[in-house]
């Protein structure tokens, strides 16, 4: 341990602490604007800088290790005077038309800038400018960028994709997709985990609302809305509504209050996934073929992206099985459609995800099944659909509880985990056993794939077989695990992969709170919508039993294969963008 004095306060750390770090530990704010832990380290910005008794110099406190009798002061006329100063000159290269951002009121450099009292930029504005093809899903503002190079290190350290690298030398240096190729042309997976990590508004998703928007205000089209199981455990955050206050009933209130015909929850497709996605795993064990290979997940498009343009050679293993977004969007244009007696052109599908490939993901034309177009015609983020609530003056608090509509919004305690990490896993499992042996095991049997390691391993006992499986979460740790699988390290019969960390609760369509991760407690209210739910198996759904019996027949029949399972080669990542 090391004693220091921050502020005229004693404070005590561990050996090894950052100056920041051990400010923060004392309640004693230091603003940064590059800093993420153990991510970026770098002091670009210049913005945490302290003065330190008997150095010269000021220095960065996120890189700058606290030492025993160092007395520390992070607010002193001299800090306040540097720190006003690079702000300023950060912000002469940065488009600061904040009122047309979609930052405004979230952005670390504004509220810094605000803290500071910085009302004129005393020196020439010049900010950048690089063409973005505004089609494609991820949006990038180089005039906004404030090259803090978090997105660089973000995609590199936690995702392992290097879409991002500098260019350029001394003060031409900027930022932009590496080896000099288009977005669109890249390998980016779409995680959107450089959005939720950049502090400022330069990078975001692309903005769907207003088709939205032309879809409610259209007479002859019938809006049916989804919504993904992470997306109620986020959306109230940005609102600033207490967790008390941001309920289910309240998140489906507001959507009707929108005007959407139809409010279905897509728990509701990942119970339909599970029973496809079960017996597709059973099926692959039990057949005498079995080539041992382990069977991935599906549900994760960002995912697909990735191991087809970084590890083809198991896109085979990938479970044909849609993700449920798009077997609602199938289910919804066909069985319901017929159901509602509605030509399904004049369906118009959304759905509401905590993720950015989710847009992609709609855009794949040989995944579509019904006679329509597309099965799903919009994919909004859940920072959108806050957008579009606030745009409506809508106010939560007053509204009154409403119901999803049924028959596609009954749904199981199985399928609202499945935006947690180690969630499809545990879902998937509950119904393997019982397709497997004819009776329910204990909805918590298979709770040891919970929790927030990057990868985990288990076994489990299934119908007298053993079986291997692994969750993991997060880009690099997928390498890591795929690497070993190929080196044969490990093996496997079932693999969960969700690209961001802790999964979809943690998306990023999810609403930021930059140097705050809320993940595990969103996770967390998934696993109690479980636990609190009367229903905890997706086998046990009353109306996914009933949409086999009256139109599907049974998981993998001829037509589930036709509606609710796709081909992943079928598609190139490069031709999504038309």
């Amino acid at each position: 341990m090391v004693k220091l004095k921050i502020d005229d306060i004693n404070v005590e750390v561990k050996e090894g602490t950052t100056i920041l770090e051990a400010a923060r530990s004392a309640g004693i704010g230091i603003p940064s604007l590059c800093y993420l832990k153990d991510i970026n380290e770098i002091g670009a910005c210049r913005v945490c800088v302290v003065e330190i008794d008997g150095i010269d110099n000021l220095v960065p406190s996120c890189n700058t290790v606290a030492e025993n009798g160092m007395i520390i002061h992070t607010n002193s006329p001299r800090v306040r005077e540097a720190r006003k100063t690079n702000v300023e000159l950060i912000l002469s290269q940065h488009d600061a038309r904040c009122a047309t951002c979609v930052r405004s009121g979230n952005c670390t450099l504004q509220t810094i800038a605000n803290d500071l009292g910085i009302i004129d930029v005393p020196y020439y504005y010049k900010a950048a400018k690089t063409k973005w093809d505004t089609s494609f899903y991820l949006q990038r503002k180089a005039s906004k960028c404030i090259k803090c190079m978090r997105c660089i290190q973000v995609c590199e350290k936690i995702q392992n994709v290097h879409i991002w690298d500098l260019e350029g030398t001394g003060s031409r240096t900027n930022i932009d997709v590496s080896h000099n190729r288009k977005i669109a042309e890249s390998d980016c997976s779409l995680c959107g985990q450089c959005i939720v990590n950049c502090p400022v508004g330069a990078l975001s998703e692309r903005d769907d609302t207003q088709i939205v928007f032309d879809a409610l205000a259209n007479p002859d089209i019938i809006t049916v809305v989804q919504v993904a199981p992470a997306v109620r455990t986020a959306w109230g955050e940005s609102l600033a509504l207490k967790p008390e206050d941001a309920t289910v009933g309240k998140m489906v209130a507001a959507l009707k209050r929108i005007g959407f015909d139809y409010v279905f929850d897509t728990n509701f497709a990942a119970d339909l996934t599970i029973m496809e996605e079960g017996s597709e795993l059973l099926a692959k064990l039990n057949n005498p073929n079995n080539d041992n290979k382990p069977m991935f997940t599906s549900c994760c498009p960002a995912w697909v992206r990735f191991a087809k343009t970084k590890y083809p050679e198991f896109v085979d293993q990938i479970s044909s099985a849609k993700s449920p977004q798009q077997m609602f969007g199938a289910v919804a244009k066909t069985y319901f459609a017929e159901k509602i007696g509605v030509d399904p052109h004049k369906l118009f599908c959304i759905s509401i995800m905590p993720c950015l490939a989710k847009k992609a993901e709609c855009d794949i034309p040989t995944i579509n099944s019904s006679e329509s177009i597309k099965d799903v015609d919009a994919s909004l983020t859940t920072r959108e659909f806050v957008r579009i609530i606030r745009a409506e003056h809508i106010v939560p608090e007053c509204l009154q509880e409403a119901e999803f509509d049924n028959p596609l919004g009954i749904a199981t305690g199985a399928g609202a985990i499945f935006g947690t990490t180690g969630g499809v896993m545990e879902a998937a499992l509950r119904s393997a056993y019982y397709l497997a042996t004819g009776e329910n095991p204990n909805p918590d049997t298979f709770s040891q794939v919970r929790g927030m390691n990057g990868w985990k391993e288990a076994k489990f006992d299934l119908a007298g077989r053993t079986l291997n499986i692994a969750v993991v979460h997060g880009l690099n740790n997928t390498s890591r695990l795929l690497d070993a699988l190929n080196r044969g390290e490990v093996n496997y019969d079932f693999v969960e992969v969700m690209s961001c960390p802790g999964g979809c609760a943690g998306g990023g369509g999810q609403p930021i709170h930059d140097g705050c991760n809320f993940t595990k407690e969103r996770g967390q209210m998934l696993y109690d919508i479980d636990h609190m739910s009367s229903l905890r198996f997706s086998h046990e759904n009353p109306e996914v039993l009933k949409l086999y019996e009256d139109y599907m027949e049974k998981p993998l029949s001829e037509k589930a294969h036709h509606i609710l399972h796709t081909d992943h080669h079928s598609w190139q990542v490069e031709n999504m963008i038309k």
